[in-house]
């Protein structure tokens, strides 16, 4: 199973782009199938494209630095 550490570390990483933005992101929960749960709050809560931020933007990163995940969703 895979850390919550280690997302929030990476998570970290793609903070400032969304902070950028009037956005952010806070880590909800992960499952054994490597499942992230996220909520994007802030100016990112409620905007038509959070949705591609998320999965384009988000998940393509924490992918890319946790192979594990398998798929990030929003809360």
């Amino acid at each position: 199973m895979i850390e919550k550490a280690t997302i929030e570390t990476a998570i970290e990483k793609v903070r400032p782009s969304l902070q950028a933005d009037g956005g952010d992101i806070e880590l909800v929960s992960v499952d054994e199938d490597g499942k992230v749960t996220v909520k994007l709050t802030g100016a990112c809560h409620g905007c038509p494209m959070s949705q591609m931020t998320l999965k384009q933007g988000v998940e393509t990163f924490l992918k890319k630095e946790i192979p594990e995940i398998t798929e990030v969703v929003s809360a």
